[in-house]
């Protein structure tokens, strides 16, 4: 296995892994599966942003997981706060991907200089949750009632890393 910078040639790939999270779980509170058009609208915005997709590569070429992040909040003040995410194919999900995953997009996150990173979690994601906090992360809230999806209404938490970059934070 290794890491690497995902580029749009593993666009189908990164598209079933979102699909099956959508369709299957409250990983993604999207009711509809995603579209060749919207990947590329996504990858566009990494793009443009500078945003890394950061991708589990297996000895056969095919994807495990990914992880990225982007913008928390579009307002001037959050820009050292991002939000990320790791989504791992089902097929290889309680094999340490995710930590792998996690720990290379915080390492990417320090070196652009980023101070804070939030997690987006449904409250019933056991193994999310206990993930980020193996990692340091820091339950920082809950919204309750947040999402409403397979009949039901989902809480949704919030998880956050404190980084100690930037070393000189500026207002501009």
């Amino acid at each position: 296995m290794q890491l690497i910078q995902c580029d749009k040639s593993f666009s189908d790939q990164i598209l079933a892994i979102f699909n099956d999270a959508i369709l299957t779980s409250t990983a993604l509170y999207d009711y509809k599966p995603r579209t060749p058009e919207m990947m590329q609208t996504w990858f566009e915005n990494k793009r443009k942003g500078n945003f890394p997709i950061i991708g589990a590569i297996a000895e056969t070429g095919e994807l495990m997981g990914f992880s990225s992040y982007g913008t928390f909040r579009a307002f001037p003040a959050y820009k050292y706060t991002i939000e990320h995410s790791v989504y791992v194919a089902e097929k290889y999900r309680g094999q340490g991907i995710g930590k792998l995953l996690l720990r290379e997009i915080i390492a990417s996150a320090q070196k652009a200089n980023y101070h804070v990173m939030i997690g987006v979690i449904d409250s019933q994601n056991a193994a999310s949750i206990g993930l980020h906090k193996q990692l340091g992360f820091a339950h920082s809230g809950t919204i309750r009632h947040a999402g409403f999806k397979f009949g039901r209404w989902l809480d949704v938490d919030f998880y956050q890393l404190i980084l100690e970059t930037p070393a000189k934070p500026v207002e501009s």
